[in-house]
């Protein structure tokens, strides 16, 4: 099991990869986002453990760049940023959890293995309800029929696919199609959400797209499908 630590404080990355180790885990450290990057281009991590305070790079701008090179790894966020409006940032921002320093390291590789149990970082196809999303052909089936999808409607299925059954901010969809680039109406991501919802109902996909008012989006099996089960 590959991990990847991405901490700017030598001692301490080296004392969490050496621990981690020993743990039966394999670990490899990158001191900046330069090297994360480098690092992400060149292996494959079932993990990402982030400091947010790197020297080169916001740690959030650095996952969402990371997401934006294709990387599918649960990321859990280490850092001394501790307050609330921090932790709701770093979770819209593609987190899977957060962890504030000072740490216990029984309580970091706790953390670790819940995030490995969630599911196969590797799986090469995720499904839910009757839609099938091929990872590497980025083909949407539904029945074993390809439904057409523009580019934005496919990053915003996969989005919320990746992260079903979690509500997921329309600020996060936003800056998964368009990173920083705030000259694009945020209103755009409404438009994508509903002609994709549409797509998906007419399509008999088994799946819905629930809005909730002020805080994002949510893709679930229909009830009707949950009902039958």
């Amino acid at each position: 099991m590959r991990l990847l630590i991405v901490e700017d404080d030598l001692e301490l990355a080296d004392g969490l990869a050496s621990a981690l180790e020993q743990s039966g885990y394999a670990a490899d450290v990158a001191h900046s986002a330069r090297e994360a990057l480098a690092a992400h281009a060149a292996a494959k991590y079932q993990l990402v453990i982030l400091d947010l305070g790197l020297p080169d790079m916001d740690g959030l701008e650095l996952l969402r760049s990371l997401q934006r090179h294709g990387m599918t790894t649960p990321v859990l966020i280490l850092t001394a940023r501790d307050d609330l409006s921090d932790r709701v940032l770093g979770l819209d921002a593609g987190g899977d959890d957060y962890l504030a320093k000072p740490f216990a390291l029984a309580e970091v590789e706790a953390r670790i293995r819940a995030l490995l149990r969630r599911g196969d970082p590797a799986a090469t196809v995720l499904q839910l309800g009757a839609a099938v999303f091929e990872l590497a052909a980025r083909r949407l089936t539904i029945r074993g029929e390809e439904l057409t999808l523009t580019a934005s409607e496919l990053a915003i299925f996969e989005l919320l696919l990746r992260r079903q059954g979690r509500i997921v901010s329309k600020q996060s969809i936003f800056e998964s199609l368009y990173g920083y680039d705030y000259t694009v109406n945020l209103s755009m991501v409404e438009v994508f959400v509903s002609r994709l919802r549409r797509k998906l109902e007419r399509a008999g996909a088994g799946v819905e797209i629930r809005v909730f008012r002020g805080l994002g989006y949510r893709l679930e099996a229909e009830r009707t499908s949950r009902e039958a089960v």
